[in-house]
């Protein structure tokens, strides 16, 4: 049966080739998994997992049925204009991937609710500065984005005690998190929370909505930690407020250019901490089993999961 599937090709500047090849193979033996530099007959290609492939990329497929998008974030490849018509294109939505991200999530929502960018500062001063922790209940977070990722985040925040508020476009219910749906409800989320935590989608919808009016929504001296997408957010004005101290401290794993220019202001700011776009990644070992289950939907002539809409963004 494997043999009958067709060809898998492989695109990514980031991952490891051979560690996908492996997985893959180990839940549909004998289906042949090449990297794009390496594909002889691109008539026999059925299937194509890439992350930001270049221009081009799957026109010269002509028999291609599934585009599988290696991570959980579709933004760079719904934007494209070189998708072919009709090939349906699935993301990642791996349970260990959300288990990742929740644990970023929670370490800098931890870091920012004891204060230790404070106590980092005060090292570098070698001074003995004390500051008196708070209590989770104290601590108001609000998640913005409840997909799969933030949902599970605003879960284990909650779990850890934190007062959670939850906000999307539209209406979600997770117990034990406070939901707002709506445009209409995102500056009062806002006002309230101690520490903002971004996890929406970059959709046409979304870019940009975090610009310095909306920064300035933020409660005085409130922390921010993006996991989301740096185009989301008019960097400029976050790096102006940071400075100013109306946004106290950040933790920042994506950014409007990446990677992030070595002359960049915030790499030099004491109160951000800078990670390079890894708050979560795609695991070869456990998202091979969601690829190999839609391989196997499509080639029996059936619709595969967690097929995104190009047309919303994800």
């Amino acid at each position: 049966m494997a043999a009958a599937l067709g060809t898998l090709v492989f695109y990514s500047d980031f991952d490891d080739f051979e560690t996908w090849k492996h997985a893959l193979q180990a839940q549909l033996p004998g289906l042949p998994v090449v990297h794009s530099s390496a594909v002889e007959r691109p008539q026999d290609v059925h299937y194509a997992m890439a992350w930001k492939p270049p221009a081009g990329f799957f026109q010269r497929m002509p028999n291609l049925r599934l585009i599988i998008n290696l991570g959980a974030g579709v933004d760079a490849l719904v934007a494209r204009d070189d998708l072919p018509s009709g090939i349906p294109i699935t993301r990642i939505t791996d349970p260990q991937m959300a288990r990742m991200m929740a644990g970023y999530v929670l370490f800098a929502v931890l870091r920012h609710a004891r204060d230790i960018p404070y106590f980092e500062q005060a090292q570098r001063r070698g001074e003995w500065a004390y500051r008196h922790p708070r209590a989770p209940q104290e601590i108001t977070v609000a998640v913005l984005g409840l997909g799969q990722l933030g949902a599970t985040a605003a879960c284990e925040l909650q779990r850890q005690g934190f007062r959670t508020l939850g906000w999307s476009r539209s209406p979600r219910q997770i117990e034990g998190v406070e939901c707002f749906a709506g445009e209409q409800t995102l500056d009062d989320v806002l006002g309230q929370a101690d520490i903002v935590v971004l996890m929406l989608p970059l959709t046409p919808q979304t870019l940009g909505l975090f610009d310095r009016a909306r920064l300035e929504r933020f409660k005085p001296g409130a922390s921010f930690v993006n996991v989301a997408r740096g185009a989301l957010v008019d960097q400029p004005a976050l790096t102006a407020l940071l400075e100013s101290g109306h946004i106290g401290s950040a933790t920042l794993d994506v950014f409007e250019r990446e990677p992030l220019p070595a002359d960049d202001p915030l790499w030099r700011m004491p109160n951000v901490l800078i990670t390079p776009h890894l708050a979560s990644v795609a695991i070869p070992e456990s998202s091979s089993r969601q690829i190999a289950a839609n391989i196997r939907r499509v080639a029996a002539g059936l619709e595969p999961e967690n097929r995104i809409d190009a047309s919303r963004g994800y």
